[in-house]
This record gives C-alpha cells, sequence and structure tokens, in this order.
C-alpha cells in the first residue's frame, strides 16, 4: 500500500441511554456529538434485558444492520416476516419505502448487539423491502498472525461477504490477540470508524495512545488502517466503511455537528 495510513481525528465514548421500551444503548453516531458520518445515520450498542426491547417502530429510506453480540432477539414485522437472531447472526435490513417491526429478547437474561443505520441513495429509498440474512456459521472469517476478522460486510484477509451493499459498505469484526498487529485496506474516498467492542488498542499513525471500549474514532482520510494490541488481553473491535456517492470525507466531517435528522415515518 503506498497511500497514508488514516489517522484518528475524533474520538467519543459513547454513554448509555435508553430507548425503546426500558432498552439501553450505547449511541456513538446519530447523538448531539456526531449527528451524521456519511452514509452512516446511527450506531448503537444496544442491551436489552425482558421485558424491556424495541416494540413496533418504523424505518424508511435507509438500511439497517443488526449483528448480534450476545443472547439473542426476535423480530417480526407488519407482514409477517419473523425470525430470531442468535449471537453472531447477522441481519441486513433494508427498510425501502418503509416497514414497521419490532426486536424483543429471545431467551433469558440480557441480549447485547450492535445496529447501524446506512442512508440509501435517492434512487434506492423507495424500494421494496428486503432481508439479507446470514447465520454465525456461515459468516466469513479469516485469521492471521494473531488476527482474527468476521467479515460483515466488504473483503479482508482475502475473504469477502456475500451481502450486497446497495450503499458501498464494508463492516469488519477483528479480534486482536496481545501483542498482536493489523492493516485493513480502506478506499481512500470513504469515511470510515472504529468501534471497540473489548480491551484497549492503539489506531492510526500514533503508537502511543490507547483507547478503550466504548469509544468510537473517526479516521481521517487515507487508504488503510494501522491498528495494535500492547495490553496483555484480547482487543476486539469493528471497523465500517463507506460511501455516500458524490459525497466525500470532508463532507462527513461538515456534517458532524449539523442537525441532520434521517428519513424515518
Amino acid at each position: 500500500m503506498s497511500g497514508d495510513p488514516r489517522t484518528v481525528v475524533r474520538k467519543f465514548l459513547a454513554r448509555p441511554q435508553h430507548e425503546g421500551a426500558g432498552a439501553v444503548v450505547r449511541r456513538s453516531i446519530g447523538r448531539f456529538e456526531l449527528k451524521y458520518f456519511d452514509p452512516f445515520l446511527v450506531l448503537d450498542e444496544f442491551s436489552i434485558t425482558a421485558p424491556a426491547g424495541f416494540p413496533d417502530h418504523p424505518h424508511r429510506g435507509f438500511e439497517t444492520v443488526t449483528y448480534m453480540l450476545q443472547g439473542a432477539v426476535t423480530h417480526e414485522d407488519f407482514e409477517g416476516h419473523k425470525g430470531t437472531i442468535e449471537a453472531g447472526d447477522l441481519q441486513w435490513m433494508t427498510a425501502g419505502r418503509g416497514i414497521v417491526h419490532s426486536e424483543m429478547p429471545a431467551s433469558n437474561g440480557t441480549q447485547k448487539g450492535l445496529q447501524l443505520w446506512i442512508n440509501l441513495s435517492d434512487r434506492h429509498k423507495m424500494i421494496e423491502p428486503r432481508y439479507q440474512e446470514i447465520a454465525s456459521t456461515n459468516i466469513a472469517e479469516a485469521s492471521e498472525d494473531g488476527v482474527t476478522v468476521r467479515i460483515i460486510a466488504g473483503e479482508s484477509l482475502g475473504m469477502q461477504s456475500p451481502i450486497y451493499t446497495r450503499t458501498p459498505t464494508m463492516f469488519l469484526d477483528f479480534t486482536l490477540e496481545p501483542g498482536a498487529y493489523m492493516q485493513q485496506p480502506v478506499p481512500e474516498s470513504w469515511n470510515a470508524f472504529v468501534y471497540i467492542l473489548e480491551g484497549e488498542g492503539v489506531f492510526g499513525k500514533s503508537r502511543s495512545s490507547s483507547t478503550t471500549a466504548h469509544h468510537l474514532l473517526l479516521l481521517g482520510p487515507g487508504d488503510r488502517l494501522m491498528a495494535w494490541n500492547k495490553s496483555s488481553k484480547m482487543l476486539r473491535f469493528i471497523l465500517v466503511g463507506g460511501s455516500g456517492g458524490p459525497r466525500n470525507f470532508f463532507m462527513g466531517v461538515r456534517n458532524i455537528f449539523k442537525n441532520f435528522r434521517p428519513l424515518c415515518i
């Protein structure tokens, strides 16, 4: 790779807040510090314990990506499509012209996961709703030199996800063993961020500043992410990148403090 590695230009701690019916989320994108990071509208790390959850609510004009980390949730929409998303499973839902659905705990204890909202282009906002669902055992995974990656969308270490992304998107779940180092190519024109799930790591050009769990790191321009695990414990984080079409990194940064509201009904 001949370009420059990306630097961390902003860092946010995702603090707990209440959403839905008694659910708790750590929202990093979509709150007052970061209204919008093109093409991403919301990123929640959610935690729900029955009877709390997300009863019937509408979406329109974007996609929701639900990636379970612990436990399971049952989902059902107004057209009768339903199922259970278990730990490690993925649901990539295209809301398109509009859908009403619910997401509720499917088992005892606490259910945890991530939900990412991705904006759709004008030509896709009113398409028919659609689901892409992948069980944990079928998610592509690769390992090399103490680095393991689950490829939710996009490509890494020679493996590719079967998910079709209308908005060009990568979504990678990395685990680094103590002492491990990684580089991941990211298209230069895309906006990208890191969200840390577990442990602490060093990201970007700087090799001295460690960042811990529940922090979101906005990445500046460049053609790759570099990360190190200098601790004695496992480091787990997601790397997400995407392109909103003619928009670029600088528009993404400009939108950080704009009062943007995603298209919902």
